[in-house]
């Protein structure tokens, strides 16, 4: 029964595409400002409906870091509507052409932006994920299947019966954004197979739920990995701004991806910055996990095992490595890392351009922190993920990561000899 109802919505989200891939841009801006107004109007019952899922995932003994995800305050909510001002500020990169080309039989060539169809989208915890999944690739002029997970459901279906509600308002199919509404893991299951409707997975959670659909997908996956990011102190780094840099990618948001979950020390400035930082984690409960070296400095913190190097904590625990060279910090990043953001502070220009040409990640940051790896931060309105791919998508995923290309050949009898 749930097989068949995924199949269902997925059907009629792709009957959905067919019209929505030609429809004008200004209809959908119409939409997503009608969608903005419904949230602003609706903010007591969206807040109500998460106090539902935040009081439910508490006595289940969900995770703090999962908790914060989990909520919705004003600021969030805000946060929501502003992206989705942005949004409709954006120019849909739907039928750019990317280049134009005459061939010598008198051929025109053009590669042409398009949306990539059907995307469907599981994600765990985030409700604010459901707004900004459906509006990008609406923006986009793609449909969207969404699979929230368990513990945000009621806020989840509110979000989706505003949007649906607009999307009907404006004139077009309320099924161009499909909900399953429905907790049952097998959904997540179907939802990765139906691959007669759906044109991509993004899948974003836990390990568990990323290797599930990476495994099982019947369809291309752009992967949101976990975020195993980290810092590295440079010799020739400015103590101050360093001491700043790690304090905000630990502690700002501990429970995102983009927070720093391993320090990397040199060992000629080890004995200067760790005990300075050592003073900044005690006040701010964080648990710090060190190599031998580390343990030398910092005498009374645990000792961390070769498990803290590949732990994605989201919480306040730190793994800290003291380390002899930036190749060793580069080699260490590139062994444990999960490609998704990777920080050096370093005053010295060469090695600032060699961690970044050496890093293998998708984003890398130079004297800044890697908290900054978001969508809406770069501009880009809202993000469905930070993906950790290598083909079609890498780093943040906004509209232009939600279209593919086609080539447009016109000619005037042209026939091949």
């Amino acid at each position: 029964m749930l097989k068949e109802r995924v199949n269902d919505i997925c059907r009629s989200a792709k009957d959905a595409f067919l019209e929505l891939a030609n429809i004008d841009e200004s209809k959908i801006n119409a939409t997503l400002t009608t969608l903005k107004e419904y949230i602003e109007s609706s903010r007591e019952s969206i807040k109500r409906a998460n106090l539902i899922d935040f009081n439910n995932a508490r006595e289940n003994n969900l995770k703090s870091a999962l908790l914060d995800r989990l909520l919705l305050n004003d600021k969030r909510i805000d946060g929501m509507i502003e992206s989705i001002e942005v949004l409709v500020s954006l120019k849909s990169p739907v039928g750019e052409v990317i280049e134009g080309y005459r061939l010598e039989n008198g051929l025109n060539i053009e590669k042409t932006r398009v949306p990539i169809g059907v995307i469907g989208i599981i994600y765990e915890s985030r409700p604010n994920v459901t707004i900004d999944a459906a509006t990008l690739c609406l923006k986009s002029s793609n449909c969207s299947v969404l699979r929230g997970g368990k513990e945000a459901f009621n806020t989840n279906k509110i979000l989706v019966s505003m949007i649906k509600k607009a999307l009907k308002e404006n004139g077009l199919d309320e099924n161009c954004v499909g909900f399953i509404d429905d907790t049952d893991r097998k959904g997540v299951a179907y939802l990765s197979s139906a691959d007669r409707y759906i044109d991509a997975i993004i899948p974003r959670g836990g390990e568990g739920l990323i290797k599930f659909v990476s495994d099982n997908a019947t369809v291309p996956v752009i992967k949101h990995d976990k975020g195993l990011c980290h810092t590295y102190i440079d010799c020739d780094a400015d103590i101050k701004k360093a001491l700043d840099i790690a304090y905000n990618a630990k502690v700002q948001r501990p429970g995102v991806c983009n927070a720093m979950e391993t320090l990397l020390v040199h060992k000629d400035v080890a004995n200067q910055f760790l005990p300075k930082f050592y003073e900044l984690m005690k006040d701010a409960s964080v648990e710090l996990r060190g190599c031998e070296k580390t343990c030398e400095i910092l005498q009374d913190i645990e000792k961390a095992t070769e498990e803290d190097w590949e732990t994605e904590y989201l919480d306040l625990i730190l793994s800290v490595k003291v380390v002899d060279s930036i190749d060793e910090a580069i080699s260490h990043i590139n062994l444990y890392g999960s490609s998704h953001s990777e920080a050096i502070v370093t005053e010295n220009y060469q090695n600032a351009e060699d961690f970044l040409n050496r890093v293998d990640a998708s984003c890398v940051y130079v004297n800044a922190s890697t908290r900054f790896t978001d969508g809406g931060v770069f501009g880009m309105g809202a993000e469905i993920g930070i993906s950790t791919n290598k083909l079609h998508a890498r780093g943040p995923v906004g509209l232009k990561e939600l279209t593919i290309y086609k080539y447009k050949i016109r000619g005037n009898g042209q026939i091949r000899e």
